[in-house]
Parts: C-alpha cells; structure tokens; sequence
C-alpha cells in the first residue's frame, strides 16, 4: 500500500465502530436522533450505531459500505444501496415529521443506486478520500442493476452540493427543511441524479 493513498474495500463486522462515528458526523445530527432512543443501559450512542451496522440487515448495514483506508487506517466510508420500488415504499405517516421531506425525495426515485452517507476523518480531510469512495459508485451502480444515481443533501451545505454539481449531479427536486433539534438547517433539502456511467 502506497503511503497517503486511499485504498478502497469493503466493510467488515469489526469496521462497524468507525463506521458508527462518521455516520454521526454525515448524518447531520439525524443517526444520534434515532440511535438515543435505542440505548441500553451503558451504552452510547456509538455502541447503538455499531450495533446496528453490525446486525447487517437492512440498508444501514456494513455489508453497503466501502471502505477508504490510508497506511491501514479506516479515513472514510461510503454507504450506498439501491432504493425501494415504488410498491416498497415506507409509509411517511410512521415517521417523525422531520424525517418525512428526505423519504419523500427517495421516493422520486425509486429503484436508484442512492448515496446515503460518505465521510471522512478530520485528520484525513484533503486527500481524496471522498472523491476515491465516489468513483466507485458507478460500478455499485452497475453491480445492483440500476441506471441512476441519487444523493440528497441540506441546500444550505454549499460546500457538499457544489462538489455533487461538479460531478455531474443535477437538482431535480426539493422539499422544505422540518426545524428539528438534531440538526442545524432550515432552508431546503435537495435532491440529485446523474445517470450512471
């Protein structure tokens, strides 16, 4: 392995703790929500999501995650699956109000490959590990049967959806921030798709 290079595989059972910590960090306050009202006596919030992840059903599963690594350290991870069909759909009336805009806007897309969270450690920021985990979504893609990609992301985070745009992501929809206490936006949240190449 080539120091300061990213190398890319997928997730095991034992990456769920890191895993678990930059789910905390992409999720905008949303996965600590969930995850607090899920703890057992001496648990954290970190153990609840490593548990999760570790349980491996359903979308929020390591066996959806890659894995950047720099010198045999985990520096980032991309969780990523294909969407429902419009006849799986969730029903919204189940879920807090606050999380109903960003199911509606999975919901344009159905059976998309959809990008739910990439993040990378502090100390990693700046060398390409979000754009070496994103280059491996078309063949995600691919591999799942899908012809479209989607991501979805707070308007007011400029920074992640200027970087969406300039790799080829188009806003096709929107839905009005819910105000919530475990996240700090308001505005809207959009939504993104490029074909898959």
């Amino acid at each position: 392995m080539t120091s300061g290079t990213a190398q890319i595989r997928k997730a095991t059972k034992s990456d769920c703790r890191a895993i678990a910590e930059l789910a905390l960090m992409a999720g905008e306050g949303i996965p600590g929500y969930f995850w607090e009202q899920d703890k057992s006596p001496g648990e954290n919030i970190t153990d609840v999501g490593a548990r999760r992840l570790a349980a491996g059903s359903g979308n929020f599963s390591y066996r959806n995650v890659l894995i950047a690594e720099i010198d045999g350290d985990v520096a980032g991870m991309l969780l990523s699956y294909k969407l429902s069909s419009e006849e799986e759909a969730e029903d919204l009336d189940e879920l807090p109000a606050f999380i109903r805009p960003l199911v509606e806007l999975e919901q344009c897309v159905p059976e998309s490959y959809y990008i739910n969270m990439i993040a990378t450690f502090s100390t990693f920021r700046g060398q390409g590990v979000g754009t070496t985990l994103l280059a491996q979504v078309d063949d995600l893609a691919r591999l799942a049967g899908c012809v479209e990609i989607s991501i979805e992301v707070f308007e007011e985070n400029q920074g992640a959806l200027k970087l969406y745009q300039r790799l080829g992501f188009q806003v096709i929809e929107a839905r009005d921030v819910v105000p919530h206490s475990c996240h700090p936006y308001t505005g809207r949240i959009v939504l993104l798709t490029r074909r898959a190449a």
